[in-house]
């Protein structure tokens, strides 16, 4: 019988949600990893029942949780069975080990990137954004990083190394935080081209692969920073998320900040249009893509300046069946008054059952279904803390 597993990180643990096929009744787990921020949780498309979460904490730094059992039980990747605690109250091991590459003649850091005030900056690791699963390999998983960089480990977890070729493009020294920080939050692989992935990184853009990382390009042609002397620089977007339809790996839709809103582009990244159309914003942060449709894709636009909350305080969903331009609101069972949160980037996720779900969370801690492709809505959970992420799992 088919299953869909929701994973569901919070600024205060993570959750689990599991439902049937029919979406309708709804179990609860958690939290995991209590008052910890889980910043992502993500499965392994090779291996459902493994599971990874990053787990991040101001006073304790972070960690990697990896389960092999579908969420019952975590370990850390890489800490010894009964290995005592270090002083700041977690296990050893190598999980929560990030190493920026250095070179070896110096020792120093391959590059340095642009500060807020535009002085040049160190390097120095903060926090996993987005953790992403190879999609036939279960050991294998590449992870997101602030300040961003892109780490892989090929053992599940236990060992972590930066592919270096991304930061020593040699368009680092031009990277710069955005406001919440200069992370790489998006990492999408192509199930066509092993050797193709695109990332995206606040505030530097998008860029791509072509050679399983060994080299990159920015792939930024076509966006707009209506913030920089220069409209339109190599580097310098404040992308905030991307997302492609396994089918169409070529066509890459974005959130970009505002002055930039929707676009999509047909060539990889070569060239990017807006498609806007007639959305009520053109600042969000979330956007998807229906399991099925490749040309069907979910927004949630929010207002950017006062407040960052919908426009007019009414929650929408705006659904595109034709690839952009032209959207529809989806508003039946979404409050449409008085409504204040917002949608985080990683917040919102579909599941691949034959009536595509549609999943989203938001800032008032509320995780939304739509067992329908988005024409009406559920409130799965009401009183979460802050949602930072929300992946779905089709179980078979």
């Amino acid at each position: 019988m088919t299953a869909v597993r929701v994973l569901v990180g919070t600024k205060k643990g993570g959750f689990i949600l599991t439902s049937d096929v029919q979406r309708k009744k709804w179990d609860v787990a958690g939290p995991l990893f209590t008052g910890w921020e889980i910043y992502h949780m993500k499965g392994s498309p090779a291996d459902p029942k493994r599971i990874f979460a990053s787990q991040t904490s101001g006073w304790f730094g972070q960690v990697i949780q990896r389960s092999d059992d579908g969420g019952k039980t975590w370990f850390l990747p890489g800490s010894p069975e009964g290995q005592p605690m270090n002083p700041m109250g977690m296990p050893g091991g190598e999980s929560n080990k990030f190493v920026y590459d250095t070179s070896a003649q110096t020792g120093k850091p391959l590059t340095t990137h642009q500060h807020f005030d535009g002085t040049q900056r160190p390097w120095e690791f903060k926090r996993v954004w987005h953790l992403e699963p190879s999609l036939n390999d279960p050991n294998t998983l590449y992870a997101g990083v602030e300040d961003a960089a892109l780490f892989r480990t090929t053992d599940g977890g236990k060992t972590w190394h930066e592919m270096a070729g991304l930061r020593g493009h040699g368009t680092g020294p031009k990277w710069s935080p955005g406001a919440g920080g200069m992370g790489l939050h998006t990492i999408l692989l192509d199930p066509k081209n092993p050797k193709r992935i695109y990332i995206a990184i606040s505030a530097a853009g998008a860029f791509r692969t072509d050679d399983g990382g060994t080299t990159w390009k920015p792939i930024n042609r076509g966006l707009k920073n209506e913030y920089l002397p220069e409209p339109a620089p190599e580097v310098g977007f404040c992308v905030h998320h991307m997302a492609m339809h396994s089918s169409k790996p070529d066509v890459v839709y974005m959130q970009l900040h505002q002055g930039g809103g929707v676009l999509r582009t047909d060539n990889a990244g070569d060239q990017w249009r807006p498609v806007n159309g007639n959305l009520p914003s053109d600042f969000g942060f979330p956007i998807d893509v229906h399991a099925h449709e490749p040309e069907t894709i979910y927004v949630v636009p929010i207002q950017a300046f006062p407040g960052r909350f919908p426009p007019e305080s009414k929650l929408r969903v705006f659904r595109s069946r034709k690839g952009g331009d032209e959207w529809e609101p989806l508003t039946k069972g979404l409050p449409q008054e008085n409504c204040f949160v917002n949608v985080l980037r990683d917040a919102m996720s579909v599941d691949t059952c034959d009536d595509c779900g549609v999943y989203f969370g938001t800032t008032g801690g509320q995780v939304y279904c739509s067992a329908d492709s988005g024409d009406s809505w559920a409130p799965i959970v009401r009183d979460l803390p802050a949602v930072l992420s929300v992946e779905a799992q089709t179980i078979a």
